[in-house]
């Protein structure tokens, strides 16, 4: 089954760092968060991915065309009889990766729908390129499954990003709560898709989240699985910060692989 991955976008709230280089790009621990997330989904055995590339996705290209000579020691023969020998071997030997250019400002539904030509299952998943989490992807699949619908999203319960005040009816308070998990879902992406879904795609001006989304829940094709354990999308330049001080500190709850 192949993931999709989202990695067209600008990322404007992330200035500091998507200035010159795509966010997927952005460095946690010394990887882009896009090897983060793509270490996720091998590590529950899926390796076949496609990057839907739009801002600076030349740059994702170059990346992974320079991988074996980064990730790796080699042993090159100059001139006409060029030949490189790689010594030794990482972790993602296997992964089979197609780069697909969606677009300069192609919207996310858009993406999705311009990359149909690969996808060869009835079923394949979707995510974005700046979101990571412990999320059990098998479990997830078999979810997708189990229900018989045409789409399934990953809920997550939100996190307040202000301190909550429990306060009395003579104003006085009570106690305080920092950063408090809201009631309520949103969506951390993750979808698994069934072909069908890009029917509901049209144009490259088509809103994932919106219209098409939006079809498939009044129609009663969209379920939702709740993933209780850890999300966090690097959305500003402080989330940014977070997720590296959590890699620095070894108490990254995203990394589940050795």
């Amino acid at each position: 089954m192949k993931v999709v991955i989202l990695a067209g976008g600008l990322g404007t709230r992330l200035r500091e760092e998507t200035e010159y280089r795509p966010k997927p790009l952005v460095d946690v621990g010394g990887h882009p968060i896009l090897w983060h997330i793509m270490k996720l989904y091998a590590y529950h055995g899926f390796k076949e991915f496609v990057i839907c590339l739009g801002y600076r996705g030349e740059m994702i290209k170059e990346y992974f065309l320079s991988y074996e000579a980064m990730t790796n020691d080699f042993t090159i023969c100059l001139g006409q009889r060029n030949h490189v020998a790689y010594h030794g071997a990482h972790g993602e030997q296997d992964y089979l990766v197609t780069l697909a250019d969606t677009g300069q400002d192609t919207m996310t539904g858009g993406r999705v729908k311009r990359i149909q030509r690969y996808i060869d299952d009835d079923t394949f998943m979707v995510t974005y390129g700046d979101g990571v989490a412990n999320l059990d992807v098998r479990s997830l699949v078999a979810f997708h499954r189990a229900h018989g619908r045409l789409a399934t999203v990953t809920a997550v319960r939100p996190i307040s990003r202000f301190g909550v005040l429990n306060v009395d009816a003579a104003s006085q308070v009570s106690g305080f709560l920092e950063k408090p998990q809201l009631d309520g879902w949103t969506s951390a992406g993750f979808f698994v898709f069934n072909r069908a879904v890009f029917n509901y795609l049209s144009g490259d001006m088509s809103i994932l989240e919106r219209e098409p989304l939006e079809r498939l829940a009044s129609e009663g094709q969209l379920m939702a699985y709740r993933h209780p354990g850890f999300f966090f999308a690097m959305d500003t330049y402080r989330e940014y910060k977070l997720l590296n001080d959590m890699w620095a500190s070894e108490k990254a709850p995203w990394k589940v692989w050795d």
